[in-house]
């Protein structure tokens, strides 16, 4: 059985002497595919067979397993690959979107998510870290993992002065609402809760399309990353990767 789709590459493994296992993210789910003789010379296939790479593929399916027959790149996201940071930052979005999306289950939100990500770091729309913010956060709110952001939970109040968030309980909280119990928190401002607020609900191709002080901007950035790595209850290679070439640049 054939069938065409639009996926984006997430991971490429090489197997056996010329092929490659690629992990594709599609409209329809995740899917594993089998890419051969990807890594021989002139392969028609070898440019859509790369990490980071949107293309139309025709797959073949025998026995449940697909092989990719012909394929076309789309956007290669060339601007990534210029900047080591750019291009670490994105190998982080393909292991996030590896890690939350799930095969056979339609994520066409996942998918547009990723993309509008890497197209924006690509052409450098705004500043990386922003773009990092926002993708955390609104792929944390895709996943069933958003946080409640509306007032705090336990007093009431809309807009706290000094709002904290819960990353365990994924809630607000004003600071005088907060006891020792509430170990594991990150300290915002009312313009970083503003934006996460917007980030949370804003249309997709508007996402990014928000302003902030470099002091909001770094408690989001910290928030956004902080709640993510603790409702998933796990590190990245990559994020840890990406983290390190910050500390060399100084």
């Amino acid at each position: 059985m054939f069938k065409t789709v639009r996926g984006l590459v997430l991971r490429e493994v090489q197997y056996k002497e010329a092929d490659k296992i690629l992990t594709v993210l599609t409209d329809e789910g995740k899917l594993a595919v089998r890419a051969r003789g990807a890594l021989r010379k002139h392969c028609r296939i070898s440019a859509s067979a790369q990490q980071l790479v949107y293309s139309e593929m025709t797959l073949f399916n025998n026995r449940g397993k697909w092989t990719m027959d012909e394929a076309t790149p789309i956007d290669a996201f060339p601007g990534l690959r210029t900047e080591l940071e750019l291009l670490s930052l994105g190998v982080y979005v393909a292991e996030l979107l590896e890690t939350l999306s799930d095969e056979d289950l339609p994520s066409p939100e996942l998918l547009r998510l990723g993309l509008n990500t890497l197209y924006a770091l690509s052409n450098r729309l705004w500043r990386p870290e922003l773009v990092k913010a926002g993708f955390e956060l609104r792929l944390m709110c895709a996943t069933g993992y958003a946080p409640m952001l509306y007032a705090c939970s336990r007093c009431g109040a809309e807009e706290p002065e000094q709002p904290v968030l819960s990353l365990d309980g994924g809630t607000l909280l004003c600071a005088r609402c907060c006891t020792a119990a509430d170990k594991r928190r990150a300290a915002l401002c009312p313009a970083s809760l503003e934006a996460m607020r917007y980030i949370s609900s804003a249309p997709l191709r508007r996402l990014f399309s928000f302003q902030v002080s470099d002091a909001a901007l770094e408690r989001l950035c910290s928030a956004a990353e902080a709640y993510l790595l603790a409702q998933l209850d796990r590190g990245f290679a990559s994020l840890d990767y990406y983290k390190s070439l910050l500390t060399f640049r100084g």
